[in-house]
């Protein structure tokens, strides 16, 4: 399964990621009780981002067009797309010609809207639109185009999520296993995604990048203050930023500034500057919530690469 269509085979995780999307009210008042806490420290001093977080949210990465010029929604606004959201998650048979896929047990979607009631994720350029040069617009027209239908003549055409190796850094969640784990220590911070089991260790230690195209980059940390900030490059060229298929591609660098708010809320600020497919740097402001009282299932994807041919279509 992966971001153009979740195509892969996962067992063992849904039902953990529903208990997540759909709070008793003791878990509601145990999330808005941590909302109120402070933000812990570790013994070493540093801000303690240690916790189970998920980043779902119905907010979009892009502004809708029915939102142009509106940086916020109005509490009405807030309500109506909240309940349309709702409305929308129904299971519903297939159209004609397809053969179904999973039903809505097995999806973790939000039901809320981010805490700012902003009307996209990205918070610049203003616009909330993803700021394409010409070749990065062309490749999510081509990506656009060939979501759900192919062509599949080779392994090559496959994207990297369904061939269960990654879906690349991770900007946003979307769909289900948005969950992630963050360890810590005076040297590393570890980020454990529950998708593909994704792993980022980050050095503090001052260290310089490295030179190996790896596929969710070469990471580098360090303190300001009370902000995490991290800095990566040295990524593949062959991963999708989102389901349209907007690029990322080896001339990315991106900065993330983790900031942990209270004891229940950490802040993600991640400013993208990829020449190749944007005409400037942008934004996105990412905020995510602690999941209390539990841990972070296993993943299994299977690559059935011993019946790839029927897969390609050959």
């Amino acid at each position: 399964m992966n971001k153009k269509g979740y195509l892969a085979v996962v067992i063992g995780v849904a039902l953990g990621a529903a208990s997540v999307a759909c709070l008793t009210p003791k878990a509601e008042g145990q999330r808005t009780a941590a909302s109120k806490a402070k933000a812990a420290r570790t013994v070493w001093g540093d801000p303690d981002l240690r916790g189970v977080w998920t980043g779902s949210s119905i907010t979009p990465l892009e502004r809708a067009e029915e939102f142009a010029g509106r940086e916020f929604l109005t509490e009405a606004e807030t309500a109506a797309v909240e309940e349309r959201a709702a409305r929308d998650r129904v299971d519903r048979p297939p159209r004609p010609g397809d053969p179904g896929t999973y039903n809505q047990i097995w999806f973790d979607p939000a039901s809320k809207v981010v805490p700012t009631r902003r009307t996209s994720l990205i918070v610049d350029p203003p616009d909330g639109r993803l700021p394409f040069t010409e070749e990065g617009r062309r490749h999510q027209t081509r990506s656009s185009a060939r979501y759900g239908v192919g062509p599949r003549d080779s392994w090559l055409d496959l994207d990297t999520g369904e061939r269960c190796l990654t879906d690349g850094l991770p900007l946003y969640w979307t769909g289900y296993n948005n969950n992630y784990q963050i360890f810590q220590s005076r040297d590393y911070v570890v980020i454990l995604a529950e998708m593909f089991r994704d792993r980022r260790i980050i050095p503090l230690d001052g260290r310089s990048h490295g030179n190996i195209p790896q596929w969710l980059g070469d990471s580098r940390g360090r303190w300001e203050g009370d902000t995490l900030v991290v800095e990566t490059n040295g990524l593949r060229d062959d991963t999708w930023l989102d389901r349209k298929g907007s690029p990322m591609t080896d001339a990315a660098t991106l900065t993330e500034r983790f900031r942990r708010v209270n004891y229940g809320r950490l802040e993600i600020d991640v400013t993208v500057n990829d020449p190749k497919a944007y005409t400037r740097p942008w934004t996105v402001t990412l905020t995510q919530l602690i999941v209390l009282n539990t841990e972070l299932l296993d993943y299994h994807c299977l690559d059935n690469e011993k019946d790839a041919k029927h897969l390609v279509g050959k």
